[in-house]
């Protein structure tokens, strides 16, 4: 894989994009739907996971964009 899983994350009253392990936010936006357009658009072009969390900061939404083997092997 060549990017990092994609995490929307509240931020002093507005919506942070942010890639995994990293400490700075990717961009900031007002609203959560705007966090979440940005971050999808990244994730499908990096080819990894978006993770939405919630206000309380627990993950409430999970998508995957890259090679997510179905049925998965195990």
């Amino acid at each position: 894989m060549k990017g990092k899983n994609q995490h929307v994350v509240p931020r002093a009253g507005c919506w942070a994009v942010k890639a995994a392990g990293n400490r700075r936010a990717t961009s900031t936006h007002p609203t959560q739907r705007q966090a979440i357009k940005v971050a999808q658009r990244i994730a499908r072009s990096q080819g990894m996971e978006m993770l939405v969390h919630g206000r309380n900061g627990r993950i409430r939404e999970r998508s995957t964009y890259g090679r997510d083997p179905y049925p998965p092997k195990g």
